[in-house]
């Protein structure tokens, strides 16, 4: 018989092993997010890049057994306690429905394809069935952005996600049981009757000793340690009485979900920690497991992982519509949930890996390379597949008449403007901006701040941050304002504005905008891309080319859909209250459905204000305003976030247009309000922490374009 020997890895040193692994965790998030592709994936195809069957730097050794066995548990642990369990009790019956039709329809699917097509056995199909049932919320970050948490279709997904995961995971276990020397019918009662005491003595002895301890000890040390403590004792005691790990993982994060806040730091500490290490330990250890080279092996292997791809996603679309259909609801709410409940991620893998431990012959695992390397491809698949279609079902429940934003009543206006200063030069025009466009009758306090570079000189420029808004404040009580000021010591200037701004509870951010002469990511400055891109809250930019009262004319571009957009009617009260201030005309140009809501506000809110409204069919046309444009006009640029309603991609011209053709004028681009939280409220694995403005897709497009410019 005839051996194969495996070379030995590059690397074996301890030290450089956990550098290499930590420059993965760092640079594939970087990497996948150029390619737009979900950085899960990219840690998994790190470690085929660099174990055995790639490059064989690193060996798959005792630490990334480890690691990778408590990546799993932290994967199953953190879905149990990201579940919303209230909302499965108000809507029991509806969420049983959809959760059992999203669990077995895909899983009856597959495991008659895996039979009848794919010639697997009854405990390999009904495995693959299994981890076609259980289902990941990828894309629900989306549904923070539109705003739709709320949304029944929304509501549903999330419950029934819960349902076919736990369902999913019973089933798994009871098919590891399966896999002891005993499992007849006597094997079948004694397991049950353990399971039930599992359960029980859980649901008893975990809530009362949580409590306890964190009503005893507020050590953050003790208090994470105490957690992991109970999710690896919920782990090994599932394990001892023949249920898998990731089952008591999961179930212990269920019984602690009600006992550590979402947004406490102690939820914060424990995200963290495994998001950083232990789950891309475990990501990069099952690329280590496969092997490539097996895809060159015919056409028989593509076909495996289309199979699975296929019919996975099928069953889920199948019960989603099914679903939509039994309850009543629209089309869009079935898009809805077929988008939220279609994606995989790290939890199928860490099922596929229980496959790979229980085995069927002395060498041979329950899931076979094939299945691994299907899953793995149907994670990065339905991953697109979930993103596309919820970012769609969003658009279109958004477009519905209820559905948008309604102006705030008077006394529900949560206004507080807070203006960021550095340059002496404008800081003053800056403050004159603020108190223009704010509401006299509320008569809140202005926040004028100032972040200071924490470095060398960051005294002396402290000590001129303190004079700046000396000055400031005695310009705004000569107009009986109030003006809470505040000197911040960063040493990224963007957080430094950020957390400044919640400490606040400001509503939005007036800053001045540099002036630079180069077409590149500098337009935005150092820092504000970085801001726009993590504060979710209006952000208003001025270039100031003359005195603000000098102006005679506001122009305003508005971007198609903008009436979509939350912030839709603060942008329009500020614009109107600043013209009435200055008494002089403003004209909004844009499409006639975005420009019939402007002027029937302006209509009922603010009919003293002179307003104009011009057609403009498409945002390419915004270059032709520059010959309208006087010395005493102002722009007004409406522009939108990646992913939002009325985001499009010829805002990614902005820049070099308004070098090009508004390089004099005075200049407003404004940010509007979006929903959803900030990134640093929630950290998910599954939701990359880091977003690149531009993707390699979008550099290729515009080479293009500048070689072929007719094109």
């Amino acid at each position: 018989m005839e051996t194969t020997q495996v070379a030995t890895p590059l690397i074996q040193d301890p030290t450089m092993i956990f550098f290499v692994v930590l420059l993965i965790i760092l640079f594939a998030p970087i990497v996948m997010s150029k390619l737009r592709i979900p950085h899960i994936i990219g840690m998994v195809l790190a470690g085929v890049l660099v174990g055995q069957h790639g490059l064989n730097i690193l060996e798959r050794g005792n630490s990334f057994e480890v690691f990778g066995q408590v990546g799993i548990y932290y994967i199953m642990f953190l879905a149990g306690m990201e579940m919303d369990l209230e909302s499965v009790k108000k809507n029991s019956k509806r969420f049983v429905t959809f959760g059992l039709l999203t669990c077995f329809v895909p899983l009856v699917l597959t495991y008659v394809m895996s039979i009848t097509i794919l010639g697997y056995s009854q405990r390999a199909s009904f495995l693959l069935g299994c981890i076609m049932a259980s289902n990941t919320l990828v894309a629900y970050p989306i549904i923070g952005r539109y705003g739709l948490g709320r949304n029944s279709s929304v509501m549903l997904s999330v419950g029934s996600s819960m349902i076919s995961l736990f369902m999913a995971l019973v089933m798994l276990a009871g098919l590891a049981g399966l896999f002891s020397e005993d499992s007849g019918i006597l094997f079948w009662l004694l397991f049950i009757l353990k399971f039930a005491a599992f359960c029980a003595g859980s649901v008893l002895v975990i809530p009362r000793l949580t409590r306890y301890f964190l009503r005893r000890y507020s050590d953050a040390v003790m208090q994470y340690i105490f957690v992991m403590a109970v999710m690896f004792l919920s782990a090994a005691l599932s394990a001892l009485i023949g249920l898998e790990g990731i089952f008591g993982a999961f179930f212990s994060g269920l019984i602690l979900n009600r006992y550590i806040p979402h947004v406490s730091p102690l939820m914060n500490r424990i995200e963290f920690i495994g998001n950083a290490l232990f789950i891309p330990f475990f990501l990069i250890s099952v690329g280590m497991l496969i092997n490539l080279r097996t895809l060159t092996r015919g056409p028989e292997v593509w076909g495996i992982m289309f199979l699975i791809v296929f019919f996975g996603t099928f069953g889920k679309a199948l019960a989603a519509y099914l679903s939509a259909l039994l309850f009543r609801l629209t089309k869009a709410d079935g898009h809805m949930m077929f988008g939220l409940t279609s994606a995989h991620a790290a939890g199928a893998i860490a099922m596929v890996m229980v496959g790979k431990r229980l085995m069927v012959g002395p060498e041979t695992p329950l899931a076979d390379d094939n299945m691994l390397n299907g899953v793995v491809i149907m994670i990065l698949v339905t991953c697109v597949i979930s993103t596309l279609m919820t970012d769609y079902a969003s658009r279109q429940i958004i477009f519905s008449e209820n559905a948008r934003p309604k102006p705030n009543k008077s006394g529900d206006d949560d206004e507080k403007i807070m203006v960021c200063v550095k340059y002496p030069e404008i800081a003053p025009q800056l403050i004159e901006l603020a108190m223009l466009v704010r509401n006299q009758k509320l008569n809140h306090e202005l926040v004028a701040l100032n972040v200071v570079y924490d470095g060398e000189n960051s005294n002396a420029d402290r000590e001129q941050g303190i004079e700046l808004l000396e000055k400031l404040q005695q310009q705004a009580s000569a107009s009986e304002v109030r003006v809470q000021t505040q000197v911040r010591l960063a040493t990224n200037i963007a957080n430094g504005i950020k957390h400044a701004f919640r400490e606040s509870g400001c509503s939005e951010v007036v800053m001045g905008m540099h002036v630079h002469t180069e077409v590149t990511t500098k337009f935005w400055g150092e820092f504000i891309q970085s801001l726009y891109n993590g504060l979710n809250r209006q952000i208003l930019l001025m270039r100031f080319a003359q005195p603000l009262s000098t102006l005679r004319c506001i122009q305003v571009a508005v971007p198609s859909r903008a009436e979509f957009e939350p912030g839709f009617h603060r942008w329009l009260e500020r614009l109107c209250r600043f013209a009435g201030q200055l008494d002089c005309r403003i004209q909004f140009h844009g499409r006639n459905e975005s420009l019939e809501f402007i002027k029937d506000f302006i209509n009922k809110q603010h009919s003293s204000v002179r307003a104009e409204y011009t057609f403009m069919a498409h945002w390419n046309e915004l270059p032709k305003l520059a010959a309208n444009i006087g010395d005493d006009h102002l722009l007004v640029v409406v522009t939108a976030r990646k992913g939002t309603i009325s985001y499009k991609n010829a805002l990614d011209r902005l820049p070099n247009e308004l070098t090009k053709y508004f390089s004099g004028t005075n200049l407003m681009i404004i940010f509007p309000d979006q929903y959803g939280n900030t990134k640093e409220d929630k950290m998910s694995f599954t939701e990359a922490q880091h977003h690149e403005e531009n993707s390699i897709y979008d550099t290729l497009l515009r080479w293009f374009h500048s070689k072929h410019p007719l094109v």
